[in-house]
């Protein structure tokens, strides 16, 4: 708390003075928590091109970003219940009150505050801001070439020059508190193993730590996640077996307990396309599950038991060249008939992008399906070469 405090008072977050005549007063609160890991998602492209044309990429991260943002309200807050700002204020704090000049914790404000005083200063340094994706910075020296991805209050800093990834760093810091983490080891909950012959990233201690939540350690693990042909539907379906007894597939009244599991293998697809496929089908049951939505779901838990350590590899061979293949599947939904869009994109033997998604229309047809999946796939190589073309 102390160490907090003293942060909030270097960082000149505030003042103490008395509530104005008319002005709403907002209260505030202690808050511990425990923090693992951030959550997001990083740009494959990037680390794709980084690996392929053998770029250093490192950390930096942010301390109290949100705290960094400059208010342009006038906004007034209780002072911290059980803790003194000031030694002279402790008999007038009941009448004193907080005006705010930086944000907070809390406040609506404080993320887009952030993200503007963020995007001013790398600005400032030379950056162009992509059109293609808003997080994504870009700093063209002569010949030489700086990158910064910025995901809230972490940031990766790669490119072609060592020099000039130095002198960035060294700016950011000297405009920012922020730590510099060095060469990329763990991103987002990601794990990043780098070689000669690539990178290779992998989400195993998120699938180890979700397979033991689920308490399926001991279990057998699956070979597929998801049998051959099964199809699932919210629709009340009858399962007969040798016996002709008929077991009814009931739907569950816990519906937390389902779409936690599913959220959890939502985040793994970042770096496990193999099931995409599954969990696209899984979290359109979020509103209204059966045993059978449940047991597809912990049948994709026992297969990511089996192959935990799996991931995606960016080769380092010197390929730049944009591949990709788009695939339908017609009527695959028993309820409404839509086709199902699959496809993937190849940067040189990287894998950067991937979709399995219900198409927003029915097709009267399987050509019609497949004309479908080929402008999703069409559409999202547009948005990759022009990427591309601001990475040069």
């Amino acid at each position: 708390m102390k160490a907090e405090i003293s942060g909030l008072e270097t960082n000149q977050t505030w003042t103490i003075v008395d509530l104005p005549l008319g002005k709403t007063l907002i209260r505030c609160k202690w808050v511990f928590k425990v923090k693992y890991k951030s959550t997001g998602e990083v740009e494959r492209s990037v680390v794709a091109l980084a690996a392929t044309s053998g770029w250093y990429i490192f950390q930096i991260d942010a301390h109290n970003v949100f705290l960094q943002g400059d208010l342009l309200e006038e906004v007034y807050m209780h002072i911290p219940d059980s803790f003194s700002i000031q030694g002279e204020l402790q008999q007038q704090q009941q009448q004193k009150v907080c005006k705010l000049h930086k944000s907070l914790y809390g406040l609506k404000q404080a993320p887009r505050q952030w993200n503007l005083k963020l995007i001013s200063a790398l600005t400032d340094m030379g950056f162009v801001q992509s059109h293609y994706d808003y997080s994504l910075f870009t700093h063209k020296v002569g010949c030489d070439l700086v990158v910064v991805l910025v995901y809230v209050d972490d940031l990766l800093v790669t490119g072609t020059s060592l020099a000039l990834i130095q002198q960035v760093r060294k700016d950011l810091q000297a405009r920012f508190k922020m730590k510099d983490l060095g060469e990329l080891k763990f991103f987002l909950g990601i794990e990043f193993l780098r070689s000669k012959e690539g990178i290779l990233m992998n989400q195993r201690k998120y699938a180890l730590e979700l397979v033991s939540e689920m308490g399926l350690a001991g279990s057998r693990t699956a070979v597929t996640p998801l049998e051959f042909n099964h199809k699932l539907s919210s629709v009340e379906l009858d399962k007969f077996l040798h016996t002709n007894e008929t077991l009814v597939d009931k739907e569950l009244e816990d519906r937390s307990s389902y779409q936690r599991l599913i959220g959890r293998p939502l985040y793994l697809t970042m770096t496990r396309p193999d099931i995409a496929f599954v969990v696209q089908v899984l979290s359109q049951y979020m509103h209204a599950h059966k045993d059978s939505h449940m047991d597809a779901a912990m049948r994709v838990v026992r297969y990511i038991k089996g192959i935990a350590g799996l991931g995606l590899f960016m080769l380092a061979d010197g390929s730049t060249e944009l591949s990709a293949f788009c695939d339908s599947d017609w009527g695959a939904c028993v309820e409404t008939r839509k086709s199902v869009t699959g496809y993937m994109v190849k940067f040189g033997q990287a894998l950067v992008s991937w979709k399995s998604k219900k198409q927003s229309t029915v097709s009267r047809s399987s050509a019609e399906a497949e004309f479908r999946s080929m402008a999703s796939t069409v559409a999202e190589i547009t948005w990759l070469i022009g990427l591309f073309k601001e990475l040069d």
